[in-house]
């Protein structure tokens, strides 16, 4: 009697759960109300299945309990009820096929007028290219991948000169307009998933796959990827703004094209010499001294890409405005000096030409449990510790480890990766979560200040 009282109640509160829970659909921001419609009929035929198939063993567990003198009859077939079976199980799986199978040929069929837009993954990161006036995209291989062409744009493709290239994790999108997906891995299977817009298509290397919709409202929603891509999966993250027309075109004109970029001229190092003159004060005349007092670390030795984006989240006010993040207060009206994008280029020029030197250790640990937690963050940072562009992370070894030491715990204590434009920050954020304690940093800085140097650092 208490197994068959245990089923109903499993039963019943299944179907409790599932009306009165609080975990539901988020609200749809697409076109795509089929497919919840889908869903549901899905939900009601395997509830009710499952209701009366658990309501039938309890029936079944009080109807045949044993009884004294009791006897089972033996009844080794039953044509008519596995006709019934057969029927009501056709009916169901039919029920729940037949919608998807009509939802399916409406997602392959990509409206005519749908503006055609590339999301790029690799890990851990997403990027997107926009046609320009011409409205086709240009091609690419994976020949033409480099750190200064990470899209692969095929250079001799006049089609892709007017292509807007978005090395940020941000996507935005007019309201109302049809939008083509086409998906594209770098390296590995990731998967493209925006739950609102109920968006959720797998990238296979070596393939191109395609999705599409049209966003109803306006908002910012989530972008995930949704197939375990290695360690720093959970971190890659982006998002997907839906805004009005206007204000997407009056956006859109403002971003570079691929052949703007390609012309830009590279910061001018001499020109920056003067610029740094300020950062200097703090940083040390040759970029490679620092000042443990005022929290600057050293420069020479880094990444001229790197440091722009440095500077540019100092100006847009991205860093240096947590209440908490007292030092980064202090760079960011230094920042601010810098008047346009060419003064950044070219302080970051300046100090990329500066010569690289060594500079001591302060950091103290146990560098072999440091060495197995350093394995996520070698994913990105490199396991030699000198800095992956491509995974937009910077050189970690032989730099100033009790910067490092500052800068991981307020990602851990989320002074720093809180603002929503810092992309990267938010996922430093995440993988600094990991660090449970100071001596965990410790560890992995102790970790990364006994790899060995590489051809040309200073050892």
């Amino acid at each position: 009697m208490a197994i068959a009282i245990a089923l109903i109640v499993l039963a019943l509160g299944s179907v409790l759960f599932h009306f009165l829970s609080p975990w539901y659909f988020t609200p749809i921001a697409s076109n795509w109300g089929a497919i919840d419609t889908t869903i549901t009929i899905t939900f009601w035929v395997t509830g009710v299945v499952f209701v009366a198939v658990s309501l039938f063993m309890a029936w079944s567990v009080i109807r045949y309990r044993h009884r004294e003198g009791g006897r089972a009859a033996y009844q080794p077939e039953s044509k008519r009820l596995e006709w019934w079976l057969l029927v009501l199980t056709a009916a169901g799986v039919a029920a729940m096929l037949a919608p998807g199978l009509l939802v399916w040929a409406e997602v392959i069929k990509v409206p005519n007028d749908a503006q055609v837009v590339e999301a790029v993954a690799q890990q851990w990161h997403w990027s997107y290219r926009l046609p320009g006036k011409d409205g086709k995209l240009g091609t690419v291989h994976s020949r033409f991948v480099t750190d200064q062409n990470p899209f692969g744009m095929n250079p001799a493709d006049p089609n892709g000169r007017d292509d807007v290239l978005l090395a940020s994790p941000e996507l935005r999108l007019p309201l109302g307009k049809p939008v083509k997906l086409l998906l594209r891995s770098k390296d590995v299977l990731h998967n493209f998933s925006v739950a609102q817009l109920r968006v959720k298509m797998d990238l296979v290397p070596g393939l191109v796959t395609y999705s599409w919709f049209t966003p109803t409202r306006t908002g910012s929603f989530d972008l995930l990827c949704e197939e375990l891509c290695g360690v720093g999966h959970f971190a890659m993250r982006g998002r997907l703004v839906v805004e009005e027309p206007a204000v997407h075109q009056a956006w859109l004109d403002r971003q570079p094209t691929f052949a703007q970029a390609s012309t830009r001229l590279a910061g001018d190092a001499a020109a920056g010499k003067a610029a740094y003159a300020t950062c200097a004060a703090c940083h040390g005349a040759n970029g490679g001294e620092g000042n443990v007092a005022l929290n600057a670390p050293k420069l020479s030795g880094q990444g001229a890409w790197y440091l722009q984006r440095q500077l540019h989240l100092f100006k847009q006010g991205a860093r240096g405005t947590h209440e908490k993040d007292v030092y980064g207060k202090l760079m960011a009206p230094m920042a601010a000096t810098l008047v346009d994008e060419g003064a950044v280029a070219n302080v970051a020029a300046y100090i990329a030409s500066l010569p690289d030197t060594r500079v001591a250790t302060t950091i103290k640990g146990d560098a072999d449990s440091g060495r197995r937690r350093y394995a996520t963050c070698a994913a990105c940072h490199g396991a030699d510790g000198g800095g992956i562009a491509a995974t937009n992370a910077p050189r970690l070894k032989g730099m100033s480890d009790w910067y490092m030491a500052t800068q991981l715990k307020n990602f851990r204590d989320g002074v720093r990766g809180h603002h929503a434009q810092d992309i990267y920050g938010g996922q430093m954020a995440l993988i600094a979560g990991m660090l449970g304690d100071d001596a965990a940093v410790g560890d992995v800085l102790a970790h990364i200040n006994g790899l060995p140097a590489r051809n040309g650092e200073p050892r």
